[in-house]
């Protein structure tokens, strides 16, 4: 994991930025289901969920995505836990517009996981503002009041976490609009196998 971490590190900063946005999270297998996984002397095998988050700070301002790979054939389960996962983090997107609350926002995302049983599985918000730093206002989750604001910058990352198993993340970064968003991340979003 560390030295996933410390490769993601390198080719942020070879492609300009300054420095990463926060602590890189590499979590592979059961490390996966810590949403703040550190990364540590793990080797990934064989059968793993690596959940990948990180950002790079370029010019001030701050960016983060999270994908989700996993290390060999994906199983059903790998497809399905990804799967309820993208459907959430596409009713997020859909939700995400000028003048919606955060907690609608999550609410979107949210009963697609609530709704296929894994409520439980899913301890954090839907996301939150980035700029100069990597975690500002709004929030978005079932306890925010904002409102989002056109122009404003958020992430959408809806996840699924099992205990002594894995994770599943999919974090984009957006521009908030009047019409709805616009997607900055640009990295494939389906279920890649390494």
């Amino acid at each position: 994991e560390a030295a996933i971490a410390e490769r993601l590190e390198a080719l942020m900063k070879a492609y300009g930025a300054s420095r990463p946005s926060f602590e890189t999270i590499v979590g592979s297998g059961p490390n996966g289901a810590l949403p703040h996984a550190r990364p540590g002397s793990r080797r990934v095998r064989r059968g793993d969920f690596i959940v990948l988050d990180f950002g790079a700070q370029y010019r001030g301002y701050c960016s983060d995505m999270t994908r989700t790979v996993v290390l060999g054939r994906p199983t059903d389960r790998h497809k399905r836990i990804y799967g309820i996962v993208a459907e959430a983090q596409r009713a997020g997107l859909d939700a995400v517009r000028a003048g919606v609350s955060g907690k609608a926002a999550d609410a979107a995302a949210r009963a697609v996981i609530d709704g296929a049983g894994f409520a439980k599985n899913y301890g954090h918000g839907l996301g939150h503002g980035v700029g100069m730093e990597v975690h500002e206002l709004p929030r978005l989750s079932k306890l925010s009041d904002n409102v989002l604001q056109a122009n404003a910058v958020v992430t959408v990352e809806p996840g699924i976490y099992l205990p002594g198993w894995g994770g599943v993340r999919i974090e984009d970064l957006v521009v908030v609009t009047a019409a709805g968003n616009r997607v900055l991340s640009r990295s494939p979003k389906q279920l890649i196998a390494i």
